[in-house]
């Protein structure tokens, strides 16, 4: 499952674009996937009780082999540790930016606001660091070809993972 960090802060226009901006991340990764699995987006994390119960949903569902979070704006790392503390799936922590380039010419406010992956990235790698949460760290543009193949890998590891877990033996 894909997760995309935020807060209720930005304003529902920004939301709504942070919500597009996710899933066409979702899309340009899945395009390079050659794992069994499906990229499953997921609404906009935005509060504390939504994270834990979205992690919570998570770790429970059989189909969810894995988890992507990705802190699209500047998502306050506090709210995710009472979500990351209850996930029991692997976790990749994607840290990009929906567009590759910054449009220096008219660069402003709203363009800021929308774009604080770097920020809000850090922060969130900080954080589970500090918790000690294992994880991969994928680092680039999701339609880089190394990107891509990191996610790829991380699909196999998930995959071997849920196997692993769920094999029965006679």
């Amino acid at each position: 499952w894909f997760f995309t960090g935020s807060q209720n802060l930005y304003g529902p226009e920004t939301l709504e674009e942070v919500a597009k901006q996710s899933q066409v991340v979702v899309e340009q990764l899945a395009e390079g996937i050659t794992a069994e699995v499906k990229l499953v987006w997921k609404p906009t994390l935005k509060t504390n009780d939504e994270i834990r119960k979205a992690m919570v949903d998570a770790s429970s569902n059989p189909d969810c082999i894995g988890v992507i979070t990705w802190m699209h704006t500047f998502s306050p790392a506090k709210m995710w540790i009472n979500g990351l503390e209850v996930l029991t799936k692997p976790l990749l922590h994607l840290h990009t930016q929906a567009g590759q380039s910054l449009p220096w010419a008219t660069i402003d406010m709203d363009f800021m606001n929308l774009n604080q992956a770097a920020h809000g990235d850090r922060e969130y790698a900080h954080l589970l660091t500090r918790m000690s949460v294992a994880r991969k760290v994928v680092v680039g543009h999701p339609t880089q070809a190394d990107v891509k193949s990191q996610v790829d890998s991380f699909a196999y590891a998930a995959i071997g993972l849920d196997t692993s877990r769920n094999l029965k033996l006679a």
